[in-house]
């Protein structure tokens, strides 16, 4: 028996109208890890034959409307103005649209205010931006970004279904913005893995590559690297994006006398940025929190570790002592990059790193998050259609990972859009969502298959999926 685990979300989202809300597109200039996660599953949407429209704003010199890789954008109003922009396209022409992926960015669209109350709308949500407000914003204003993103998110949206990018993101949904619907994790993808093109830098050299804002706080790692360098005098630090804080930082590492050893070098073309990064020991994230660690896995799929500071979503791309490390606070962060550049030192150390890095990489592509992104939306169109028949009964973030043998007479199991499903070779593995241990083996009942395996899902398996079995007893 082959696999069964085709596109079959996206086979079911085949010759729908999707309207995605972002506040940027890929081609703002201030576009990030929010903005290519929407692309990467807008354009795979487009050629499985899904209608994908993209309201946006529109930043100086932009046009108002363009196709970006089959997508149409649209783009209307600046970076506050393009909320009540989309609010009134919403009111004029959201019935024409099956489904609508609401991007929140701090500040959600409150789409199901604006479109017929059988339209399905998924709020995709990166990370939550509570303590963010106070560093961007003054106390007034970061008041009502908080309200708007917790109590008013909480009421319009109700208990529609939500997708978070990781697990950690899905409890400080949970805990810090009390959501009540069905949290589903879809993940970030991730190009190919790839080996070294030659030799990593005889050198100790760390490169980070970051939009240089406040809360991303690169400003830690220049404070702590005198005491690095004391420790490793021969570091050499590669510091790749560009941003709002980059003069601070340039001033800073002037008065440090860290000129000799931090170079800023700001945007740079991606194939100059992935030969540095490929020459690189390490990597590093200090920012205050995150959705998910993007650079870091950009980082994995070239052999390169990453020391970080533990925050929100960069807990989740980093695996403690597999492919990085991560400490408690900033204040640690400077004997953190002693240690991790003393162990790297090993080639024999850094080689087993490197390939740890590289094989965790691998398990994030962007064509199961398109799939994934599909089977939550696709769910949602069928259950605005029934008005909610069709249940599980545990509570929506529980998820189980099975592993089991389809016997010979019996066709392979598909179960739900949202259960990820693979069969091969008469041996199946699945995480169903929805369901506890006792929901999990009435779903193998049904399908009539002999279970190996039934256990509440660990946050890895979220991420990465179940692995098939290797043997089945008999």
């Amino acid at each position: 028996m082959s696999a069964v685990s085709g596109p079959r979300a996206l086979s079911a989202l085949r010759g729908k109208s999707v309207l995605i809300l972002n506040w940027r597109d890929i081609r703002h200039p201030q576009a990030g890890g929010a903005e290519l996660y929407a692309h990467q599953v807008a354009r795979r949407w487009v050629a499985a034959g899904v209608k994908v429209t993209w309201l946006t704003s529109r930043p100086p010199g932009a046009s108002a409307r363009e196709v970006i890789d089959g997508v149409q954008v649209l783009r209307r109003g600046g970076t506050f103005s393009v909320y009540p922009a989309a609010a009134a396209a919403l009111l004029r022409f959201g019935g024409l649209f099956d489904a609508v992926v609401d991007c929140q960015n701090g500040i959600p669209f409150f789409a199901p205010a604006f479109v017929p109350g059988s339209a399905a709308v998924v709020q995709v949500v990166h990370h939550v931006h509570q303590d963010q407000f106070g560093v961007h914003f003054g106390r007034s204003m970061a008041g009502v970004g908080r309200f708007l993103e917790g109590p008013a998110s909480r009421r319009v949206y109700g208990e529609r279904a939500m997708v978070a990018v990781s697990p950690s993101t899905r409890r400080d949904m949970r805990t810090r913005l009390g959501v009540r619907g069905p949290v589903f994790v879809v993940p970030n993808g991730n190009e190919a893995a790839v080996d070294r093109a030659g030799p990593r830098d005889p050198e100790p050299t760390l490169v980070l590559v970051s939009r240089l804002v406040a809360h991303k706080r690169v400003d830690r790692l220049v404070r702590a690297l005198p005491e690095v360098i004391e420790a490793v005098p021969n570091l050499r630090v590669e510091v790749i994006g560009d941003g709002q804080a980059r003069r601070a930082l340039e001033l800073l590492v002037g008065e440090l006398g860290l000129r000799s050893r931090v170079r800023l070098r700001g945007r740079l073309s991606d194939e100059r940025r992935d030969e540095l990064m490929r020459r690189a020991w390490l990597t590093t994230s200090t920012s205050q929190g995150e959705g998910w660690g993007c650079t870091v896995l950009e980082a994995a799929r070239f052999g390169v570790p990453c020391l970080a500071v533990a925050a929100a979503g960069i807990d989740d791309s980093v695996r403690h002592g597999r492919t990085g490390w991560v400490v408690p606070d900033p204040d640690a962060l400077a004997g953190g990059l002693v240690a991790a550049l003393r162990l790297l030192a090993d080639d024999g150390t850094a080689t087993r790193v490197s390939a740890e890095c590289r094989a965790w990489a691998s398990a994030f592509t962007w064509e199961r998050s398109a799939e994934l992104l599909a089977g939550v939306l696709g769910v949602e169109i069928e259950r605005r259609a029934r008005s909610g028949a069709n249940r599980r009964s545990a509570r929506s973030d529980m998820a189980t990972a099975v592993r089991f043998r389809v016997p010979l007479d019996v066709p392979a199991p598909h179960g739900r859009l949202t259960d990820q499903v693979r069969v091969v070779d008469g041996l199946g593995s699945a995480l169903l969502h929805g369901c506890d241990e006792l929901d999990a083996e009435a779903v193998l009942a049904r399908w009539n298959v002999e279970p190996i395996s039934v256990a509440l899902a660990t946050e890895e398996q979220l991420l990465t999926g179940v692995a098939m079995p290797t043997a089945v007893s008999t």
